[in-house]
């Protein structure tokens, strides 16, 4: 089990929960942060700290809620410019700003 940030952190991307996470398995995309799922270690130094309330651990969350996959999409997905996945990484101070996110969070392109 893992937490998740979900939505409501999209653009806001205040990075409380980075400064307390003991593992260093929050990572930044271009428009919101993700928990990594394998990294985790469940201990919740992040939920209390986050403005927006956008992190809840994954058992609270309505399965059909779209965050956990989301979450698990970052790593689990080859994003958009990269080769391969994430995966486990090695800690989000190891990769830095990746600067993409997953197709569902990426900007509306306007087609006008």
């Amino acid at each position: 089990m893992a937490f998740a940030i979900g939505s409501d952190c999209i653009d806001v991307m205040d990075r409380s929960c980075v400064t307390v996470c003991p593992v260093d398995c929050i990572y930044e995309g271009k428009r919101r942060l993700y928990i990594n799922p394998i990294e985790c270690i469940d201990c919740g130094a992040c939920e209390p700290v986050c403005p927006v309330e956008a992190i809840r651990f994954d058992e609270d969350i309505d399965d059909n809620d779209p965050r956990l996959e989301e979450n698990a999409a970052f790593f689990l997905e080859t994003l958009p410019g990269r080769d391969t996945p994430l995966g486990r990484a090695g800690g989000a101070r190891k990769t830095g700003p990746l600067g993409t996110d997953i197709p569902q969070v990426a900007p509306q392109v306007s087609s006008t």
